[in-house]
């Protein structure tokens, strides 16, 4: 088989390497939040509003990426993000207290709303249906890895060197990043006829940063957090409504009619839930291990590393699994045995032998690695060249909501179960979604992307 691809394996890998960076801001910061708090002479539940900055940043700047990478070419675009997000990066390292640190994130929040569909969007843009597969395993480690490795990592740094050398480390690795996409990054500018969608961009901003901080305030508990996030989700509805409205019109932020091809809705509607629930399941087992078990967050977290482990060693087998058996059979098994892996650990307690909960924690890590790379890679299988760059922003659209009310998913079955136990059933009903998606989705769906340049 001829190893000539139609996408550029260096460009693949800055753009995991970006992507990795990002998602990995967006979650280690929570293990800091002590010391962080000792250290500006505030309780630690105010650190929440830095955490809530960088998401909510994020989440409102991506809807823009598209736009801007074609107006500007993603090659500007995305230096532009590596340079926001290090310089983000170090202004947190040097914050004085608790609102320079804020804006600093929200500084680093927008650079990194642009690396997400930027980046993917360098490496897909040429390549060809036949080799997506691989294009998109290079594209998915960042968001299978990150989530798990953050609160080790985290913590590591945060007790051995302290939390500002969780943001120093980002200024090297941005630096190099930034020089090897000078050098490899192509050149060249789209500029589109369009002018930008400033209302569809406000209202799609509003709801995603409306939905995000709900998510963040639910992850909390107390009375007035849920309070204040049911007022926000309310609002987002109402919002999300109008603006679906508005953008049914062509020329819009957004070309809603992406969602008529089965490939794209099943990888983005149903594919939304799975990425909700595989984030959600990290969270729930570390505190499982702490609350329940009475583990040590170190300990924990050493334990959760076997998902990451599961992600490694099946990583090099998830084209070839979904080239053998396609799309549709791959989703079913990856949904079916995930909820089945997950209500598991409803009979897990604290006598259970830690090797057996290492290998369904490996298990589960492999199947996430399955189905993540199978929902990324189908959502564009029967995506044209012309309407990529539309489709490639609202799948990142989608995927940071989801992502973000991940969380807020853990926070809700942890808190509405009898017991820790009992939440792992609950998340795993939300399996049925994504499952119902794959059924209806037909055997042929994404077969474009199955068949490898020979």
């Amino acid at each position: 088989m001829s190893k000539n691809r139609s996408f550029s394996v260096p460009i693949a890998l800055l753009a995991a390497g970006a992507l990795f960076l990002e998602i990995l801001d967006g979650t280690i910061l929570s293990v800091a939040v002590p010391a962080i708090a000792q250290d500006f002479g505030v309780n630690p539940v105010d650190i929440s509003i830095a955490l809530i900055a960088y998401l909510a940043a994020a989440a409102a700047g991506i809807p823009a990426a598209g736009w801007l990478g074609d107006r500007f070419g993603v090659r500007i675009v995305l230096l532009s993000a590596l340079a926001i997000f290090t310089a983000g990066s170090l202004l947190c390292a040097l914050a004085p207290g608790l609102v320079m640190l804020t804006v600093a994130r929200i500084i680093q929040g927008l650079g990194g709303a642009l690396l997400v569909p930027v980046g993917r969007l360098a490496v897909i843009r040429t390549t060809k249906p036949e080799d997506l597969l691989d294009a998109i395993a290079f594209l998915t480690w960042p968001a299978l890895i990150a989530p798990v490795v953050a609160p080790v990592l985290g913590g590591v740094i945060s007790d051995n060197f302290g939390w500002r050398w969780i943001f120093l480390l980002n200024i090297p690795l941005g630096i190099v990043a930034l020089i090897v996409g000078f050098i490899i990054l192509p050149r060249g500018t789209d500029i589109p006829s369009r002018p930008f969608d400033l209302p569809g961009f406000i209202g799609v901003a509003l709801v995603t940063v409306a939905l995000t901080i709900a998510a963040e305030l639910i992850a909390r508990g107390t009375p007035t957090a849920l309070v204040m996030a049911a007022v926000l989700a309310i609002c987002a509805v109402v919002i999300a409504t109008l603006v679906v409205r508005w953008l049914r019109a062509p020329g819009r932020l957004f070309d809603l009619s992406v969602m008529t091809i089965a490939t794209f809705r099943v990888g983005n509607i149903s594919g939304s839930v799975y990425r909700l629930v595989i984030t959600a399941a990290p969270f729930m087992f570390t505190l499982l291990f702490q609350v329940e078990f009475g583990w040590s967050a170190t300990t924990a977290g050493g334990i959760v590393v076997a998902l990451f482990a599961g992600n490694i060693a099946i990583k090099p087998f998830t084209s070839a699994i979904i080239r053998q058996w396609s799309f549709r059979p791959v989703l079913l098994f990856a949904n079916a045995s995930g909820a089945l892996i997950l209500a598991a650990f409803f009979f897990v307690d604290a006598e259970t032998p830690r090797i057996l909960i290492l290998l369904l924690l490996f298990i589960s890590g492999a199947l996430r690695s399955l189905g993540f790379s199978a929902y990324n890679t189908l959502q564009f299988a029967d995506i044209s060249g012309a309407q990529t760059s539309n489709a490639n922003v609202l799948s990142a659209t989608l995927q940071q909501l989801g992502m973000s009310l991940g969380i807020a998913v853990a926070a809700i079955c942890m808190s509405i179960a009898s017991s820790p136990q009992w939440s792992f059933p609950l998340a795993a009903l939300l399996f049925v979604f994504p499952l119902a998606g794959a059924y209806l989705l037909p055997q042929s769906g994404g077969a474009r992307a199955l068949h490898p340049t020979s």
